[in-house]
Parts: structure tokens; C-alpha cells; sequence
């Protein structure tokens, strides 16, 4: 299915990876109220590449702001299952919560989750504009450097 959102998406060169299935017993989105809530989606890109490591010893903040931009990516994927590949359906990006894989001394997560919460307003528009939380942790499973989940409002 092709949509506005679609078209955006082709206009910024980015292409939708396969949803990633979940590494645990939990269920990548759930449907409640008209909310989709994704679960945590790490910074794997659309070839499947991890990027790992700790922001602050092993990765630059350029890089781990790319990290975020990938969990976004991988955030729509989620929703494009969720909406039965029917993205028009997000009426709103209403918050996204991310975890910064750091060393205790960094203090940058805020711009690191500015790579998501920039891909969200470029892809979305002013749907795009969401509330969000960005913490830093001492690991992050599969030593991922970011993992962010998020929630938008459907039609």
C-alpha cells in the first residue's frame, strides 16, 4: 500500500526494513484505545547492522544519534505491521522514550534521541512533534548503543 507517508518516506531515500521479531516473550506492538505502543526497537539498520557499543568510549554522538535515526526507522516498520502497511493511519507520534547505551560521564542523550525524534518530524510532519524521555544506561541488550519504543495515536 502507498500513501502520503509512503511517498515521504521514497522522497527522503528511506526504506522500510522488515519488522523486527521480538528477542523475548513479549510482543512487538499492542493496539489499545486507538494508541499503538511499539516495543523497544534497537539500533539495527535496514541490512541488519547492529550498531553496538558505548557512546562515549566507543561511538561519537554523530554516531549515536545515527543509532537513534535506525530505532525510528525500525519504529515505523513496527507501526507499518500494526496499520496493516497502511502508515496514513498515525494520526500523531505522541511520545517516544529512549535509552542511550553510555559511559557515566556522557550527557548528551537528549541529542542523541534527536536522531528518531527528527526522523519522526520529517517523515510525519507536524504529526510528527511527540513528547519523549532520553536516559542513559550502563548496557543495553546485545550491546546495542540506543534502544527507543514509542507510541502513536491511529485513525
Amino acid at each position: 500500500m502507498s500513501g502520503r507517508i509512503d511517498a515521504r518516506l521514497d522522497e527522503l531515500g528511506i526504506v522500510l526494513p522488515k519488522a523486527l521479531p521480538p528477542a523475548a516473550n513479549y510482543v512487538p506492538f499492542t493496539l489499545a484505545g486507538g494508541l499503538l505502543f511499539v516495543a523497544g526497537q534497537v539500533s539495527v539498520t535496514a541490512d541488519g547492522r547492529r550498531i553496538v557499543g558505548k557512546v562515549g568510549a566507543d561511538l561519537t554522538l554523530e554516531d549515536a544519534h545515527e543509532a537513534a535515526r535506525a530505532c525510528a526507522i525500525n519504529l515505523l516498520a513496527q507501526a507499518r505491521l500494526a496499520c496493516g502497511g497502511d502508515l496514513d493511519r498515525i494520526a500523531a507520534c505522541v511520545k517516544l522514550g529512549g535509552f542511550v547505551n553510555a559511559t557515566a560521564d556522557f550527557t548528551d542523550h537528549p541529542k542523541v534521541l534527536n536522531g528518531a525524534s527528527d526522523l519522526m518530524v520529517d517523515v510525519l510532519g507536524e504529526k510528527g512533534r511527540h513528547a519523549r524521555f532520553a536516559v542513559g544506561a550502563a548496557s543495553l541488550p546485545f550491546n546495542v548503543a540506543v534502544e527507543i519504543d514509542g507510541v502513536f495515536a491511529l485513525d
